[in-house]
């Protein structure tokens, strides 16, 4: 029903955001993304309708693959804009200047990401565990931590490298902010110990290792999101998602991700409809449920489904000069003690 009612707005309302005058219908704007980038077919057709811009839309893996892409090519820029940066990641890129300074502004975002950086959405790092896992058990769930470290919880979690995973490193910034640095490697090391096991990314985590697909483990590092994609992508339908959330302190990690203007690019009037396009109202509603995100826009109406997405009423957060500043070592440290 979303999508429906999207795709019936978007001729209005991209009308009336794109009002300008049309460039050139050859005209062709690179936006670099992440691979979880994905907004209906249909809806990026209208916005190259409706701008006379055609967008090449360029996947480099991971968040941090992303970044370290524009910081190998910025000489030669691949790109003229870049979507997907994160709170995590945007003083690394700033300090490797690969990020011009924009003039968009729009003041109703509900979060921010930092200098040069529009945001666009954010979402919430967290443990989600199998409901049907933990009841055929009958072991409770843990209310800390500091519970997994227990011989009752031992090899019941799968995490993200977060050498390789962006969600792997918020959950490990997560830690540190929530407990302190050595407190966070201890309980990592006592984590070692107790089995938790590690693997690069996503599909392996969720797909794989996690017991409501099949796999040992019934707790997982996913998004506060994913209960409602359980449900949203259900061959059934269901009333209540089959996983759920569990927000322990030192466990939840708020994303911001927004796009900003790559250095030496070029195209900027595009660029400017782009993140007009991205912050308009049919986009905000449909990253919901593309994407898994929470919209910044704070009037946009949340899809039926998030009731299934809870947004934590506490999270951590860390500076993102703390982040750019010891971020290296913290992952190189993780390494050390949880693989070696």
């Amino acid at each position: 029903m979303l999508q429906r009612r999207t795709f019936s707005l978007a001729a209005t309302v991209l009308a009336a955001l794109l009002s300008v005058p049309a460039l050139a219908a050859d005209k062709e704007l690179r936006v670099l993304v992440h691979s979880s980038f994905d907004l209906p077919k249909p809806l990026l057709a209208q916005f190259e309708a409706e701008a006379g811009v055609k967008l090449s839309l360029i996947k480099a893996g991971d968040a941090g693959e992303m970044l370290n892409k524009l910081i190998l090519t910025r000489a030669q820029p691949v790109a003229d804009v870049v979507y997907g940066l994160d709170n995590a990641l945007v003083a690394k890129a700033q300090a490797n200047k690969v990020l011009d300074a924009t003039t968009y502004t729009r003041g109703s975002a509900t979060a921010q990401v930092g200098a040069n950086v529009v945001p666009v959405d954010y979402g919430f790092v967290t443990l989600n565990f199998d409901k049907a896992s933990f009841k055929k058990s009958g072991l409770a769930l843990p209310q800390s931590l500091d519970d997994l470290t227990l011989p009752a919880y031992r090899t019941l979690l799968v995490v993200r490298n977060p050498a390789t995973s962006s969600p792997g490193y918020a959950f490990l910034l997560a830690t540190i902010a929530g407990m302190g640095e050595e407190k966070a490697f201890d309980w990592w090391a006592k984590m070692r110990t107790n089995g938790v096991k590690v693997v690069k990314g996503w599909t392996e985590a969720y797909y794989t290792e996690f017991s409501r697909n099949g796999g040992a483990r019934p707790l997982v590092v996913s998004y506060a999101t994913s209960p409602a994609a359980e449900v949203f992508y259900s061959k059934t339908k269901l009333t209540e998602s089959p996983t759920a959330n569990l927000f322990l302190k030192g466990g939840v990690f708020r994303q911001v991700e927004g796009m900003a203007l790559v250095a030496g690019g070029g195209q900027r009037e595009a660029a400017d409809k782009f993140f007009r396009f991205m912050r308009s109202d049919v986009v905000q509603q449909a990253l919901q449920t593309s994407m898994w995100m929470y919209p910044v826009e704070a009037h946009t109406p949340l899809a039926e489904v998030m009731k299934h997405a809870v947004e934590p009423t506490t999270f951590e957060t860390l500076p993102a000069e703390t982040i750019a500043d010891k971020g290296t070592a913290w992952v190189a440290r993780w390494t050390q003690v949880v693989l070696k």
